[in-house]
């Protein structure tokens, strides 16, 4: 993702909004990453996705669930 300063944004409008037209660009204060600009239809497109992910408390998990989050984690730590 193309990044932009704040002051850029206010000084080189234009520029950033041809970045945005063709990816969404981070949009950055102090070096942080604070907003994003992406088109009305990348907008939309990232709403109507829907998100299947839910969240669960240890606790909650079937010991098969169990086991394939730990395989999980084992095989990230070695592998990352």
């Amino acid at each position: 993702m193309r990044a932009f300063s704040s002051t850029e944004l206010a000084n080189k409008t234009g520029d950033v909004l041809a970045a945005a037209a063709q990816e969404p660009v981070a949009i950055q204060r102090h070096g942080k990453s604070r907003f994003v600009v992406l088109t009305t239809e990348e907008f939309e497109r990232i709403q109507q996705k829907k998100d299947t992910r839910k969240a669960v408390h240890v606790t909650d998990l079937s010991d098969a669930d169990a086991g394939d989050l730990l395989s999980a984690l084992e095989d990230s730590i070695e592998n990352d």
